[in-house]
């Protein structure tokens, strides 16, 4: 059994976020991953934001929905859970395991995939006409083990999720995650996975290293960007990941009331992500789990970290991005003198499992240390 997740998001009461398009300065609630012993369920915020996220501008949100709203599409929400009155997602949450949301990090993620867009606040999900499956992959103050991870994947693959958007990420695996992961795979669901857990307000990333499931072979691995591309502070170092999307400063809905939270992390990367998968898989139903991957990957901006470009995903042709102009910043990753000196762009390798198992088995799109060894890239 895997160690338990000890660790949090920045311990402040309330953060600033800055909307955009115009300048707005609002003092919202961060969103916890884990609830301290003896701290109350997370409530709701008094607080909203009008203006559009800067962030969610570089989504490109508008223009992507010119191809649909990802209506139709199951995507399952392995996390704290999801409450079933969370703002902008009434009548479109389906419970599957757990009850309630007490933490509210899982709500927090569904609302990042597919919140419906109303008047008076810039803040969308990505894909606001999919369906949220609400699937307890922690206990009910948010910490995860491999068992509970493990069988909140499989009750999202049994429950016809397409997409299984996994918050949690765990310093070691184990078998029975592997297994749950191969079992998401034989039911044709792109399981979408932090490449990395959030650390306690002033702790060191330490050495670059694997985390699960996001490490394991035909998961989507997703690290969570500053705007400047740059990896947060509060962030682990993860040895690759397939690709990077916003993960500081990123407001949200909690399972109550209508106001906004703020987080911070590569789970929420990795909701941006599942949500453009949603997009991806309603506008191409025919697309494998493992093609839809291939496809987000494929038509990222280059970096040392894909950075998703959840437009070009729905709109090329099939064979890649045509332009080779830059992000806004592209993802990058730190450098560590105490491991690897650099990390670079690895290479996508996309195919199918045995046919005994039915697993898909694509290997990451990896971000790889220089001067590891070509065996344990390839891996």
């Amino acid at each position: 059994m895997a160690a338990a997740l000890p660790l949090l998001l920045p311990s402040a009461a309330f953060a600033a976020v800055v909307g955009a398009p115009h300048a707005e300065s609002v003092k919202l609630p961060v969103m916890p991953a884990v609830l301290a012993e003896g701290d109350p369920c997370t409530e709701a915020s008094p607080r909203t934001v009008r203006a559009e996220p800067r962030y969610q501008r570089t989504l490109n949100l508008q223009q992507s929905w010119r191809f649909g709203r990802g209506s139709g599409v199951k995507v399952a929400v392995v996390d704290t859970g999801v409450a079933t009155g969370t703002a902008r997602l009434v009548g479109r949450v389906t419970p599957v395991s757990g009850d309630g949301d007490c933490v509210g990090h899982g709500s927090f993620l569904a609302g990042l995939v597919a919140a419906a867009p109303v008047s008076g606040t810039g803040f969308s999900g990505v894909a606001p006409q999919a369906r949220i499956l609400a699937v307890r992959g922690t206990d009910q103050r948010g910490t995860p083990t491999a068992d509970t991870l493990a069988a909140g994947i499989r009750a999202a693959a049994d429950a016809g999720a397409q997409v299984i958007l996994v918050g949690p990420a765990l310093a070691r695996g184990s078998s029975g995650l592997t297994r749950a992961v191969e079992h998401a795979a034989k039911q044709d669901a792109l399981v979408v996975a932090a490449a990395a857990p959030q650390l306690k307000s002033g702790t060191s990333p330490g050495p670059a290293k694997d985390y699960w499931p996001a490490a394991q072979l035909g998961v989507l691995s997703v690290l969570g960007t500053a705007e400047d591309g740059s990896v947060p502070d509060d962030t682990a170092v993860p040895r690759r990941a397939d690709l990077a999307a916003p993960g500081s400063g990123v407001i949200g809905v909690g399972p109550r009331g209508k106001g906004h939270l703020i987080g911070n992390g590569s789970s929420l990367a990795a909701a941006f992500v599942a949500g453009a998968a949603a997009l991806v898989r309603a506008r191409y139903p025919d697309l494998s789990a493992a093609g839809t991957a291939e496809r987000l990957v494929r038509n990222a901006y280059p970096a040392d970290v894909p950075r998703m470009d959840v437009y070009a995903a729905l709109s090329s042709s099939g064979s890649g991005r045509t332009d080779v102009a830059p992000p806004p910043a592209p993802a990058r990753m730190p450098s560590y003198e105490a491991t690897e000196a650099a990390v670079r762009r690895g290479t996508l390798l996309a195919g199918a499992g045995a046919a005994t198992t039915g697993a898909v088995a694509w290997a990451a799109l990896a971000v790889r240390a220089r001067g590891r060894r070509s065996e344990d890239a390839a891996g």
